[in-house]
């Protein structure tokens, strides 16, 4: 088939920014160059990194930029959003849209694949006669979301990263069989704790006998980091140590938001048992999940999937985790201790972190089981089933 991609309109593909869902493009994308499966075009924005990146010599995935940033493309997007009022979506992404469309239109494509901005199906259907896929990766689609009805009649196919997400859609239509589940997947080669090089603990003033909870991710408010803190600062244990890693979005390495700020303010009577990285790039991620004891993945939100679970999983860590969103999918009780958010969630998840703190056989125990778990959501087979998903686009 000759597929179009249309990505977020926020950060480009390759991944050169990060960015969860770029690097999930990019592995499909991977896949397809490897089997030839068809012929794809990604409507990305450009960035001047992606012209160093081998993935464009393929000569099945093409790549369609379109500039977003810079003095013209500033201005063009200053009278798109004069000219156009009441849009889906903020103005930066109709914008990259509405160029994205200028091309799309003048191709015939078999398909057209969107990437988690379901409001796109609002317009694509005047520019091509294609299917449409929408891939959802959030909490995009649901009876409470404006244009609903509209968008999903617009799309042939549905695919959502976890039950969580499908049964959200289903909100819709309970009966439809328009949105199946296909499961995310990490590169388990790089995700490896036979292969990922380890840091010294010493290089981020740890002890070798040190107890070393991880938390990585995005830091806001809605991801537990705050309650995390909160119960480290329960444990009267110098051994206990907490490693956050992350910014308050993808690529920052140096700006503290407000958030981030009154968190280091929380922790700064643990100054000594609380080290904040910053932003790290997602290869070396492995190499600091290798040097943690468990990994805590505290989520007060609906997760859609949870994808930092999986990688520390991926690197054989027992976690500490919550019942939300598409969690509960992706970690078991043999690997993970799942808790219930609410008031009492504090003291709870203090305890569950002593716990394991005492327990070093089951944490021995855990330790197999997520690596076990972890091997069934490799990129290649997340690909594969990606795919198989798109082709069958009718009900």
């Amino acid at each position: 088939m000759k597929i179009a991609i249309l990505t977020s309109g926020i950060m480009p593909v390759p991944a050169v920014q990060g960015g969860a869902v770029e690097n999930l493009i990019d592995f499909y994308l991977a896949y397809n160059e490897q089997h030839r499966l068809h012929d794809i075009t990604v409507y990305s924005v450009w960035h001047p990194d992606t012209t160093k990146r081998n993935e464009l010599k393929s000569t099945v995935n093409h790549y369609a930029y379109i500039k977003v940033t810079g003095l013209l493309a500033k201005l063009k997007k200053k009278f798109y959003q004069l000219t156009h009022k009441n849009e889906y979506y903020h103005y930066t992404i109709e914008y990259f849209l509405n160029e994205a469309l200028q091309q799309i239109r003048h191709q015939q494509y078999d398909l057209l694949i969107i990437e988690n901005r379901p409001g796109y199906a609002l317009k694509v259907p005047q520019y091509t006669k294609a299917p449409i896929v929408l891939h959802l990766h959030n909490d995009f689609l649901n009876d409470t979301v404006p244009h609903a009805k509209a968008i999903y009649q617009a799309a042939d196919r549905i695919v959502s990263v976890s039950d969580y997400i499908t049964n959200r859609v289903k909100t819709l239509d309970s009966n439809s069989r328009k949105c199946v589940t296909v499961y995310n997947g990490i590169d388990l080669s790089l995700f490896s704790p036979t292969t990922a090089k380890h840091i010294d603990r010493s290089q981020l003033s740890l002890r070798p006998d040190d107890f070393v909870i991880i938390y990585s991710g995005r830091i806001n408010r809605e991801k537990g980091i705050f309650e995390l803190i909160q119960a480290i600062k329960r444990l009267d244990n110098p051994r206990v140590k907490l490693l956050v890693i992350g910014s308050s979005f993808y690529g920052n390495a140096t700006h503290d938001d407000p958030f981030i700020q009154e968190l280091k303010q929380e922790a700064s009577p643990l100054k000594e048992r609380i080290t904040f990285t910053g932003f790290i790039p997602y290869p070396d991620m492995p190499r600091y999940l290798a040097l943690a004891d468990i990994a805590v993945i505290p989520s007060q939100w609906e997760e859609p999937f949870g994808l930092t679970c999986l990688e520390a999983m991926a690197m054989k860590l027992p976690v500490i985790t919550t019942r939300k969103g598409g969690i509960p999918e992706i970690a078991c009780n043999d690997n993970a201790i799942l808790l219930d958010t609410g008031k009492d969630f504090i003291p709870h998840l203090a305890d569950a972190i002593q716990s394991l703190y005492q327990q070093p056989e089951r944490r021995k125990s855990m330790s197999e089981a997520s690596l076990r778990q972890a091997q069934r959501f490799s990129n290649i087979e997340y690909a594969r089933k990606f795919f198989e998903a798109i082709v069958i686009i009718k009900e």
